[in-house]
């Protein structure tokens, strides 16, 4: 019995029995350490690859460099472990390579992991401050994608750029005979429509050189080959959604075909991440900006985060739904009291979280609640 200076009495410690609940104590953490796999960052490139590994039981930090030829070998030899990678060119095949061989794989956005680079940046930081990203429950990791996935973006990609030559093409031949003094319609369609009368006006009344019209020509067919690509992309992306059912579902909400369908489920891969509809809508920036200090919330304009190429395809959806259906009450509603821009978002929005419900509930598309009159399909 101990009595202290202020008169309290205090029992007897024992030591013993506070040494084993101590040690008790010291053998679940070091059980639960055991049972953690190992966090390795991982920064990838052509040829060079920089590891950084921290040991969960001792805290022992390592810091590797492997050739690419030697990366599959070091991880078939490795325990089962979480691999964390930026979402950059190769990542998704690592990833697939990684998951074969039974580790778990994380893929940030790499915006998000720039964040976390301190000072100079060097491949030995970009592989720590990815380890330390791993480890934020807050940063949304990107879905793996499998190659029919990637395949079908990589159509996306193409047809893309196609569509950019294209549009350089007809923009030459348009600004050309301008400085001739003639003026050709806007759009794609509208050009080619009128193009070869134009030229034979402008031959005998202009006076245009025999030389620059055989050219233009060319040009014209070189136009027309790139047309054909298009068209064959369009088809084999048509191809796929009519083999994929969530894809079939989703053609069938007003402002979704075959480019928006593809698009959006090659590159989300799974829908149901998402806690809700809002959340996807928020995830590709539709949704409003939102600044705020001093408890005052204040919202501005769309944050465009995301995809803008899926963005870029939901607004022009969108465009066409209001442009070409009848519109409902809302609709009607929305553009008197806002710009038509501004509608449009809010309609794509509308049709972001549509496609959602639609793809994650596994319920059909019903224009009922929709409410939207379509006789065109966009």
């Amino acid at each position: 019995m101990t009595i202290t200076t202020d008169g309290m009495v205090v029992p007897p410690f024992d030591n013993r029995c506070a040494k084993m609940r101590i040690l008790k104590i010291l053998t679940e953490v070091m059980m639960l350490l055991r049972t953690l796999a190992a966090i390795i960052g991982m920064d990838i490139a052509k040829n060079v690859f920089q590891l950084h590994i921290v040991n969960p039981e001792t805290g022992e930090i390592e810091r590797r460099r492997l050739k690419r030829t030697k990366v599959a070998e070091f991880f078939a030899n490795r325990a089962p472990s979480i691999v964390a990678m930026e979402a950059c060119g190769g990542a998704h095949h690592w990833a697939r390579l990684l998951l074969g061989m039974g580790h778990s794989v994380k893929l940030l956005p790499a915006k998000h992991v720039r964040a976390f680079v301190l000072r100079d940046k060097t491949d030995a930081l970009d592989a720590q401050a990815i380890y330390v990203a791993a480890q934020q429950s807050h940063i949304r990791e990107v879905p793996i994608k499998s190659e029919q996935q990637q395949s079908c973006l990589s159509l996306h990609r193409i047809r893309t750029q196609l569509m950019k030559m294209r549009v350089m093409q007809t923009n030459a031949v348009r600004g050309l005979l301008y400085e001739f003094g003639v003026v050709l319609p806007q759009g794609h369609k509208r050009l080619l429509a009128c193009i070869q009368s134009e030229l034979a006006r402008a031959q005998l009344e202009l006076g245009l050189p025999d030389e620059l019209v055989i050219s233009l020509q060319e040009q014209l067919r070189r136009i027309d080959f790139l047309q054909k690509d298009i068209d064959a992309l369009d088809a084999r992306l048509a191809s796929m959604a009519r083999q994929n059912h969530q894809m079939q579902a989703a053609v069938s909400i007003p402002g979704i075909g075959s480019l928006t369908a593809t698009a959006v489920l090659s590159t989300v891969a799974d829908l149901s991440t998402f806690r809700n509809a809002r959340q996807f809508a928020a995830w590709l920036g539709l949704t409003p900006r939102q600044v705020g200090t001093g408890g005052r919330t204040q919202q501005l304009g769309i944050s465009k985060r995301g995809d803008s190429y899926l963005r870029y395809l939901l607004i022009s959806g969108a465009r066409s739904v209001a442009i070409r259906s009848t519109r409902t009450k809302w609709m009607t509603k929305l553009f008197e009291r806002r710009h038509f821009n501004v509608g449009i978002v809010a309609l794509a929005n509308k049709i972001a979280r549509t496609l959602w419900a639609v793809v994650v509930k596994s319920k059909p598309f019903d224009r009922a609640k929709w409410n939207v009159e379509m006789p065109i399909a966009a």
